[in-house]
């Protein structure tokens, strides 16, 4: 296996750093690094956790056990994106405010631990996508060991079974914001609502899921699994009924099923603009 042969480099580069502080989100990639770098630097590397409306707390919940597990110091701090009109006003940009906001909180701990450097979870897999958070990444000095020598979610996700790591094949995450359509200003109480209705989806047995929300309408993506389930009348009525109660009026399955992406921009890097601190 080719990437068996990067796993040196990579821990060469992390112990390199002497001291890092982990962007932590406890999804497949972040957890990965986090144990790579706990075994290469001990108690000199700490998992931070940005804790918002945009996490729901089963995430939270998650990231605090996997971090014991991995035996990594880890600390859960609170982020304040609702704050920035950039992120609420929900542009294109709305990554880039996110994360320039993490990232200026993990900047400012790194450096209090004696001149840490912040690390990502970016991988190779993820240059193809529409990621405004990278500009912010780069503004802050963050640095994507993952990204830097390789490693694709596919090779992530082996290595991380090969340590017994069980996000190994835990489904792709992202935040609550990202099921609201640019342009519909982000509000707790949509996030809210989205993250109980995903709650419910998964507690019928779906894993692979977004509910995007669209005001009135819950449109529902999910892999091909969840669509069979989906097609179960009781599920289904089940599905509908807590939805409904949550707020939706109306309910839709998305026929194409799950998209990773799907809602980003679709605009070309001169839409990217970083906004002037």
């Amino acid at each position: 296996m080719v990437w068996m042969e990067r796993i040196d480099t990579l821990e060469a580069m992390i112990r390199s750093y002497d001291r890092v502080v982990v962007a932590f989100s406890g999804g497949v990639d972040s957890t990965y690094l986090a144990a790579v770098a706990y075994g290469a630097l001990g108690n000199r590397a700490e998992a931070i956790t940005g804790l918002s409306a945009s996490v729901p707390e089963a995430e939270r919940d998650e990231a605090i056990a996997l971090a014991k597990q991995i035996g990594i110091r880890h600390r859960l701090i609170e982020t304040h994106e609702m704050e920035r009109p950039g992120y609420v006003e929900n542009s294109p940009m709305r990554c880039f405010h996110c994360k320039d906001e993490l990232y200026g909180l993990l900047g400012a701990i790194a450096a209090e631990a004696n001149g840490a450097v912040v690390v990502d979870g970016t991988n190779a897999d993820d240059v193809g996508d529409w990621r405004p958070g990278r500009k912010a990444a780069e503004l802050h000095g963050v640095r994507s060991p993952l990204l830097e020598t390789g490693f694709t979610k596919a090779e992530i996700r082996e290595a991380s079974l090969k340590l017994g790591l069980p996000t190994w094949d835990k489904p792709a995450m992202a935040c609550l914001a990202s099921r609201i359509p640019h342009g519909t200003p982000v509000t707790v109480g949509a996030l809210d609502q989205v993250g109980a209705a995903e709650a419910v989806l998964r507690a019928v047995g779906m894993r692979q899921v977004r509910v995007r929300h669209h005001g009135e309408i819950a449109r529902i993506e999910t892999d091909a699994a969840g669509l069979e389930l989906a097609m179960v009348a009781a599920t289904r009525e089940r599905i509908v009924g807590r939805l409904q109660s949550l707020g939706f009026r109306y309910v839709t399955l998305d026929l194409g099923g799950y998209r990773q992406g799907n809602m980003n921009a679709a605009g070309t890097e001169g839409d990217a603009t970083v906004p002037t601190p």
